[in-house]
């Protein structure tokens, strides 16, 4: 009997102990909803597969800026997309522009790259080859380490989601304003949870961090796609980015259901 009774109680402590750990961002439906945030942020638009195409010089001092994450030929990840592709698929409509892109590099300069390149890159954003590139280039350098960061410091999907904003617009360089500096700056007045911290006081932290890192520099300066997006999910508790969910970049209203 006393072995019994023994399952009968330890059994529901047991189930009661370990409840299912909620999806991260990386779960399919929890990334479909950070490429819609980022793209309301980069393009105006919730349609993030719209963007394959796009391309213009935003005046940043990056060059073009294009694609679904905002390659840009001016800091080297446009180059290296420009290669995959190639490398994928040679002889294709974009290969020719490498030379023209490695010179470009670390600078504004269209040299070599105008008139035509702005075409022919919304010509190749029509092959599966080149957004399955871009898509892949995106996981890469973006998206993984990000999640991978987050997770490690115990951070859910809203927190994770923070830090691929971060990445998306700040590179992850060595300079100040860089991801990694960015969170250094956070980890100075917080700790994350993986460390004993809180959760919520950790991310306050780190998008104040985020913000100056943004007013930094003229073409950021704007901090809307933190004030009114991240800190709204933030107040509200949605540490899990669960849906349905309003925010506002720029003064535009959008809603996930």
């Amino acid at each position: 009997m006393g072995a019994v009774t023994c399952v009968g109680i330890l059994s529901p402590a047991r189930a009661a102990a370990a409840p299912a750990a909620a999806p991260g961002l990386d779960d399919p439906a929890k990334k479909e909803i950070a490429m819609k945030l980022v793209s309301s942020a980069e393009n105006s638009s919730l349609d993030w597969k719209a963007q394959y195409k796009y391309i213009e010089d935003i005046g940043d001092g990056r060059g073009y800026t294009a694609g679904i994450i905002g390659f840009c030929s001016g800091t080297g990840d446009m180059l290296d997309l420009v290669e995959l592709y190639a490398d994928r698929k040679p002889g294709n409509v974009l290969a020719k522009y490498l030379p023209a892109l490695r010179r470009v590099d670390g600078t504004d300069s269209h040299d070599g790259l105008d008139p035509d390149f702005p075409g022919d890159w919304r010509k190749a954003a029509r092959d599966t080859a080149f957004q399955q590139a871009q898509n892949d280039e995106r996981d890469r350098v973006y998206f993984n380490p990000a999640v991978r960061q987050g997770k490690t410091d115990g951070l859910r999907a809203l927190g994770q989601f923070a830090y691929y904003d971060a990445i998306v617009m700040h590179g992850d360089g060595g300079d100040a304003t860089s991801f990694s500096s960015i969170r250094r700056r956070a980890l100075r007045q917080a700790k994350p949870p993986a460390q004993g911290g809180n959760e919520t006081t950790y991310l306050n932290a780190f998008l104040d961090a985020r913000v100056w890192a943004m007013k930094q520099e003229e073409a950021h300066s704007d901090t809307s796609r933190v004030d009114t997006a991240q800190r709204v999910f933030l107040r509200q508790g949605n540490l899990d980015l669960n849906p349905p969910l309003d925010w506002k970049v720029y003064g535009d209203s959008y809603h996930i259901g």
